[in-house]
């Protein structure tokens, strides 16, 4: 198409959008992506954009055009598109144990369509096993403050974001907060400060009653509430804390997962074992919704013990969980990952952001704090460093509106905590090359300067 007022009437008259306010597109037309190509966008007006955020939300890891899943997805749709997860299909059995090969000591798939999906699960199994081998009382879920597992009442009621929540409450009961673990905005001065925030689970476990407690529940890194990677010691003791309580822990890898950190998921970077893991975006990087919960064959036997009661089993069905276009795309995106080594690269190049936000950050004072692990940055933006006040939202969507304008996307926190969604973030899709980040930074640079001087 060369002629797109037609889409875009169409789009301003009957499209919804995430995440925006519409009154400015009554006199503003909408972005309308058009076409993508390894890291690169293509919008309505030709414009071209270097994509920092693989789709704006973490998702597109392996990048844009890669014909060999569609032709994988179209092969398999004339063959078989659907039947509902009470059976199996080809793509299904493949991919469960190509993706269990790669995450010791798990044993079990459950295919769903979306990341809150996948936590709501996790949820319920949590909850069922709480009445079949605990009366009812372990029922109990925590989350971490900052933290975010979806966009469901449930996961909204495990979501350590305030202002993604607000006004969409009551929310469900039996969710507790613990508290977060941004050492650079720690809670208290001690030098281990990891086994301090962590410690502090534990305070809230003893609490609310450890029989009361049935999982708790975190993102390997945070993503949306700062980019919050973990300081030394914090996991290790987290692991401690959940089998001193017989605690199960739940990891949320909806965004880290598939390779995002540099290793196929951002736990397998601290040595823990956990009993749940969930994951979506970077699956089959956009090219199927596809979201898998995956646990232990401890927790998968709990639900097979007594085949005579008729309330015994996981009583659940997702209805797109039995779409085949899922994980066959999800097998081809995990073939290009290991073929072309992104792993390593992502590693290679994580090092290189954070080698050029550091540069930023020598040259412009409003940078408090750098973090990131792989092609997973952030960067922290404060009025003083002493003070470490942060700058207004304002400047923050002004730099990310500068890079735009040069035609370079990044990302930002957003509607995340009140006065606190001052963290710019990166995360470019795993083929990036090194003249790719340096174009993203030197964006960055030229924002940064242009708003603040």
């Amino acid at each position: 198409m060369n002629d797109f007022d037609e889409v875009i009437a169409s789009d301003k008259a009957h499209v919804w959008h995430h995440l925006l306010q519409h009154k400015p597109l009554e006199t503003n037309d909408p972005k309308i992506m058009v076409e993508g190509k390894g890291m690169r966008l293509w919008d309505a007006t030709g414009k071209e954009h270097l994509d920092a955020v693989s789709g704006g939300v973490w998702t597109v890891n392996v990048g844009y055009g890669r014909e060999s899943i569609a032709d994988a997805v179209r092969d398999q749709l004339v063959k078989l598109n659907y039947f509902a997860q009470s059976a199996g299909s080809i793509p299904g059995a493949q991919f469960a144990e190509r993706l269990i090969d790669k995450m010791p000591g798990m044993s079990r798939v459950y295919y769903v369509n979306s990341g809150s999906e996948a936590n709501e699960k996790a949820f319920k199994m949590v909850r069922q096993i709480a009445h079949k081998h605990h009366g009812g009382k372990k029922h109990k879920i925590l989350y971490r403050e900052r933290d975010y597992h979806g966009a469901t009442i449930a996961t909204m009621s495990a979501g350590g974001q305030p202002e993604r929540n607000a006004q969409y409450g009551p929310y469900t009961p039996g969710f507790v907060e613990v508290p977060h673990c941004l050492e650079y905005r720690a809670q208290v001065e001690t030098e281990h400060y990891g086994e301090w925030a962590a410690d502090q689970i534990e305070q809230v476990i003893l609490r609310e009653g450890p029989d009361t407690v049935g999982a708790l529940c975190l993102e390997p890194v945070t993503a949306g509430g700062g980019v919050i990677t973990p300081p030394v010691g914090y996991w290790q003791r987290v692991q401690e804390i959940c089998r001193k309580y017989d605690i199960l822990l739940h990891i949320d890898e909806v965004v880290c997962g598939v390779g995002r950190t540099g290793k196929w998921f951002g736990y397998q970077h601290f040595g823990i074992e956990p009993d749940f893991v969930t994951m979506a975006k970077g699956v089959a990087s956009g090219y199927a919704a596809i979201a898998c919960m995956v646990t232990t064959e401890r927790v998968f036997e709990m639900f097979k013990d007594d085949a005579s009661d008729p309330m015994n089993h996981f009583r659940d069905i997702s209805t797109f969980g039995g779409c085949t276009a899922g994980p066959v795309a999800a097998l081809e995106n995990m073939r290009i990952i290991e073929d072309e080594a992104l792993l390593d690269n992502t590693t290679a190049m994580g090092e290189r952001v954070m080698a050029n936000l550091q540069g930023l950050m020598d040259k412009h004072k409003v940078i408090g704090d750098i973090r990131g692990l792989g092609l997973f940055c952030g960067a922290e933006l404060v009025q003083d460093r002493d003070s470490k006040e942060p700058v207004p939202e304002a400047q923050v969507q002004a730099v990310v509106a500068d890079c735009m304008a040069q035609g370079v996307i990044i990302g930002a926190t957003n509607r995340s905590l009140p006065g606190f969604n001052n963290t710019l973030c990166l995360s470019p899709a795993l083929i990036a090359t090194a003249d790719d980040i340096d174009k993203i930074t030197d964006a960055m640079d030229k924002a940064l300067t242009k708003v603040f001087g």
